[in-house]
C-alpha cells in the first residue's frame, strides 16, 4: 500500500483532473431519483454499458416504484436476464419498490442510513445516489477506485471504507464532488488493472505507483 500523498501533490492531481474534464458524470443512464437507484442496484458485478443496454427499454415502460410493482418480477426479468445475478437482483428491485411506496410515498430517500435500509443498496450504492443526483460529496468507493487509490497514494486504505475516508478526510474540499466521478473513470480506462496506461497518465509524475510502465 502506497503512502499518503500530501496535501500540495493531492491539490494537484485533482486540478489536472478538473482540467481535463470539469464535470465528470456517471455513465449509467437514468431519467430520475428512482431509475439512477435502480440502476446502480443492477450495475454490482455488471458493466454500465450491459446495464444501460438492460434499462434502455426498462426504463421508459418502469420509471417509478409504482410503475416497478406493476411490471411485477417476472416482467422485470426479461428486461434485466442479459446481467448477472438478474433473479436476485429483479427480487431486490421488487421489494425496493414495495417499501419505497409503502414508507416513503414512492419517493426516494435522500439519508444514506434510509437508503442502505432498501434491499440490495448497500453503501456504495447508496454514496453513488447521493452524489449523482442530490451533490453531496459522497464517495462511492468500487474496484477501481480502491485499486487507484493503494496504486497512486490518492487514498490508501485496507478496505474500501478506509479509502472511503482517506478520499474525504484528505482530498481538498473544492474537489469532494467529483472526486469518486474522476477517480473511477482514471481507474476504468488509464489505472487498468493488469497493464496500467502510465504513459498516458496525466498525473504520472505525481504517482507513487513505483512500476510504472512508460
Amino acid at each position: 500500500m502506497a503512502r499518503q500523498l500530501p496535501y500540495q501533490t493531492l491539490r494537484e492531481i485533482f486540478t489536472r483532473f478538473h482540467d481535463a474534464e470539469p464535470e465528470p458524470k456517471g455513465e449509467l443512464d437514468h431519467v430520475n431519483a428512482y431509475t439512477l437507484l435502480v440502476a446502480v442496484a443492477l450495475s454490482a458485478q455488471a458493466t454500465d454499458a450491459g446495464v444501460n443496454r438492460a434499462t434502455k427499454h426498462l426504463f421508459p415502460i418502469a420509471d417509478t416504484p409504482e410503475k416497478m410493482l406493476a411490471l411485477g418480477e417476472e416482467g422485470l426479468i426479461e428486461h434485466i436476464k442479459t446481467i448477472g445475478l438478474f433473479r436476485n437482483k429483479a427480487r431486490n428491485v421488487i421489494k425496493m419498490a414495495k417499501i419505497l411506496v409503502e414508507d416513503y410515498g414512492g419517493e426516494v430517500p435522500n439519508s444514506r442510513a434510509a437508503l442502505e435500509g432498501l434491499p440490495g443498496v448497500g453503501r456504495k450504492t447508496a454514496n453513488v445516489v447521493l452524489n449523482m443526483w442530490w451533490r453531496f460529496p459522497a464517495q462511492a468507493v468500487d474496484t477501481h477506485i480502491f485499486r487507484l487509490g493503494n496504486r497512486s497514494g490518492i487514498a490508501p486504505g485496507k478496505d474500501v471504507v478506509a479509502v472511503e475516508r482517506a478520499i474525504e478526510d484528505n482530498i481538498p474540499v473544492d474537489f469532494q464532488l467529483h472526486a469518486h466521478h474522476w477517480m473511477i473513470l482514471h481507474g476504468r480506462y488509464v489505472c487498468v488493472a493488469r497493464k496500467p496506461k502510465c504513459a498516458a497518465c496525466l498525473i504520472r509524475d505525481l504517482c507513487d505507483y513505483e512500476d510504472k510502465i512508460l
